[in-house]
């Protein structure tokens, strides 16, 4: 490279500095700086390039550091930053025009270069463990954001009635977690959404103490400090909708409460911190536990739950036009709720799902809004509550719920050749459902989640990371079996309309209220009407709602029982509690009335012979 060249390199990364340095109100910090070392080092696809770098600066960290690390992180970030808001003004400010703090001229440390990918460029078929050391307490149904440089979980709950409102922030490159301030925090919520700005979270909606809400929280890791969004114009209440980053708005979709499921939505923008509704005209049918991805220009919505059933319909939105185009239903996989669905650059890709632990999926093209079954030759059995992320190639499942119990197995799959190949279960995360994963630059990071044998839960703060190289974990002795404590199912109540009736025909339809809302890990056979199981079930109203359906009647002249054993499925709040009530089938078999007294006629009196 000339002289030239390598002068306006130089002035390049100077400048994005710079520009950096104007937007946060404070320069790229030394523990930034060896993050990036750290990443380098860890994540490299040319390992002996890297060496030889390293070997040209001497292997002095400090050299490295600022000759290396900074400009590439000076690059990445300024490209970030430039997406997702706009920093070009600040490129153009005095050099002088604030205060400059002092270079630190601390210690860094200089990482072996490790090879996380092989030489084909995939993913390792390896997993380590996360650290345990200052995690967040245990949790489900919380959420999880990459920010490039680190992991930040929030919220959920831990199966013992509580909701949560904290979270933290874990550093692959040191194995190492932080809290996140609760100054100011959102309300404890679970089944809410989240988001990445690139430079802030952004937390909305979900269910907590007092029901579903419509308020949420902008989260700056920078300053460890929260700013509440707005409500005005905020859309209605709900959990169990959908959220995605354009760029410059999130736009959440969909969703329920206890009064119905959403086909409304809105587009918060964080720098005015004000809303602007989605236009519903020709959106699609109100739905719960869809999913929703961002195409670059439009978000798609897809499957879901609805009052009328599951789906497998669908719709595009632009916010440029404020419009709604369906997506094609021809060749699209089966209707489904509580799948997954990545975007893979130029497709989406949905897989799994239920109510019948599908293994099955689509690749969904925009541009010629036509879909193309996804391969099931060695995919992963079929499971719900599973997590997603996709990869530079592939996208990769993990975890979930297989016939009712929870799995740690999972599978990449390669959208350009149709294939899918099997993750490693060795030195794999304990099985899990509702957890969460993000995909960190070089490695899928898992953490959270819940595991149950249907009679204990246990909601987990452990996670894993897979597609690297890792130590090999130490062993450590076996724990003394214990006895199982008998369960204490709580945190939610059971209602039904059906309780305490007299029907005058046999019923084969049967309601359940719960409150909070749910159900998670739901079977129909977890619904029974003298012991018989039921055949199938759907479930509305935002999860508060849930109709159990028998192909023949259960019911039987007289007095019949209705029954849900304990810990059977879980609500937001905990698990079921045993549910028993009876109702009556009395059949309408009509009385025959009684015959009238015949009433002797008078006979006449004979007129007289002549």
């Amino acid at each position: 490279m000339s002289v030239q060249g390598i002068e306006k390199k130089v002035e390049d990364y100077l400048r994005d500095s710079q520009a950096l340095e104007h937007y946060w109100q404070q320069p790229i910090t030394a523990e930034q700086l060896q993050a990036e070392m750290d990443r380098m080092a860890k994540h490299t696809r040319q390992p002996e390039v890297l060496r030889e770098l390293f070997d040209a600066l001497g292997n002095d960290p400090f050299v490295v550091a600022e000759c290396l690390a900074r400009p590439a992180l000076a690059e990445r970030l300024f490209n970030s930053a430039q997406v997702y808001r706009d920093v070009s003004w600040a490129v153009s400010q005095p050099s002088n025009s604030r205060k400059r703090g002092k270079p630190w001229l601390g210690h860094y440390t200089l990482r072996t270069v490790a090879t996380p990918w092989n030489a084909a460029g995939t993913c390792i078929d390896d997993w380590g463990a996360t650290s345990t050391t200052n995690a967040p307490s245990a949790r489900a149904y919380h959420t999880a954001i990459w920010t490039g440089s680190e992991m930040i979980v929030w919220g959920g709950g831990d199966g013992s009635t509580n909701y949560l409102s904290t979270g933290g922030k874990y550093n692959p490159s040191t194995d190492s977690w932080t809290d996140t301030s609760i100054a100011n925090a959102p309300s404890a919520r679970l089944r809410h959404t989240a988001v990445w700005t690139g430079s802030e979270m952004i937390i909305w909606g979900g269910g907590g103490a007092n029901g579903p809400a419509n308020t949420g929280g902008k989260y700056n890791p920078s300053t460890d400090s929260w700013v509440a969004t707005t409500t005005a114009n905020a859309p209605a209440s709900r959990s169990l909708h959908t959220a995605v980053w354009t760029g410059s708005e999130m736009i959440v979709w969909g969703g329920g409460q206890s009064g119905g499921n959403f086909s409304t939505g809105g587009r918060y923008n964080p720098t005015t911190d004000s809303w602007t509704a989605t236009n519903s005209s020709s959106a699609p049918e109100a739905r719960v536990t869809h999913t929703a991805v961002w195409t670059g220009n439009e978000m798609i919505i897809w499957g879901g739950a609805s009052d009328n059933g599951y789906l497998n319909s669908g719709g595009r939105y632009n916010p440029a036009t404020d419009s709604w185009l369906a997506t094609n239903t021809t060749n699209a996989p089966s209707a489904r709720n509580s799948h997954t669905a990545v975007w893979a650059g130029n497709q989406m890709v949905v897989w799994g799902g239920g109510p019948d632990y599908f293994n099955t999926g689509g690749r969904y093209n925009p541009g010629t809004d036509n879909w193309v079954t996804t391969s099931t030759t060695n995919a992963p059995p079929g499971r719900e509550f599973h997590t997603a992320i996709w990869t530079p190639s592939d996208m990769i499942v993990w975890g979930g719920i297989n016939n009712g119990s929870r799995v740690n197995t999972g599978g990449r799959y390669n959208p350009v050749t149709d294939t899918w190949t099997a993750t490693s279960t060795t030195y794999t995360p304990s099985a899990r459902s509702d957890h969460t994963s993000v995909w960190a630059d070089g490695e899928m990071v898992v953490w959270g989640g819940v595991n149950s044998n249907g009679q204990n839960n246990q909601y987990l703060n452990t996670g894993g990371r897979y597609c690297g190289q890792y130590p090999t974990p130490t062993a450590t002795p076996s724990a003394t079996p214990t006895s199982s404590p008998t369960p204490i199912c709580t945190g939610c109540s059971v209602t039904s309309p059906n309780c305490g009736t007299n029907v005058l025909s046999p019923p084969t339809d049967f309601i359940v209220h719960l409150n909070p809302p749910g159900p998670d890990a739901l079977q129909a056979s977890d619904f029974t009407v003298n012991g018989i199981p039921a055949d199938s079930f759907m479930i509305v109203s935002g999860g508060a709602e849930i109709h159990f359906y028998f192909n023949t009647s259960p019911a039987v002249q007289g007095e019949n029982t209705i029954h849900i054993a304990a810990c059977a499925f879980f609500c937001l709040g905990g698990s079921v509690p045993e549910f028993t009530c009876t109702f009556a089938y009395v059949p309408n078999t009509p009385t025959p009335s009684p015959r009238p007294t015949p009433v002797p006629r008078a006979r006449p009196t004979p007129h007289p012979r002549p």
